[in-house]
């Protein structure tokens, strides 16, 4: 019996998951796009960020940045603050109604997650638990000296 490939298997398990994610977040009626969810969950998550920085997180030019932050301000989920420290820089802010919308992505996120996951025994519930934690950890590691292993 050939051993499965576990790179592929996780591949498959995190398309299933984004499945999931979006299957959630697409059966209610949004006022964003998912291009603008992230946009917010980005900026939410990175308080000091500019269009410039936000352009990079999204690998896009900063005016189409710029364009995507009028719409969402345009809605009033992004205000723009100028920066205490060079008030030439503008901060995007998310508003309390971006967190508030943030807060319930999560939760319906999370909801259909935890109905997957009851499908689950829960020793192999458990197992997930510890692989995912030790696959975050090794995933963030510090990578060792490839010229150390080479000399």
């Amino acid at each position: 019996m050939e051993r499965p490939n576990l790179a592929a298997a996780i591949d498959a398990a995190a398309e299933s998951l984004v499945g999931v994610l979006d299957s959630a977040v697409a059966r209610h009626r949004l006022a964003v796009s998912p291009t603008q969810l992230r946009v917010l969950s980005l900026l939410s998550s990175r308080p000091e960020t500019n269009i410039n920085g936000l352009a990079e997180l999204l690998d896009v030019v900063p005016s189409s940045a710029s364009r995507l932050c009028d719409r969402l301000e345009a809605i009033g989920l992004v205000r723009r603050e100028a920066d205490p420290r060079d008030r030439r820089e503008v901060r995007l802010t998310p508003t309390a109604a971006a967190e508030v919308l943030l807060g319930e992505v999560r939760s319906r996120r999370h909801d259909a997650v935890r109905a997957v996951l009851e499908r689950m025994p829960a020793r192999v519930q458990q197992d997930l638990l510890c692989a995912l934690l030790a696959f975050g950890q090794a995933a963030t590691a510090q990578p060792p000296d490839s010229s150390a292993r080479s000399a």
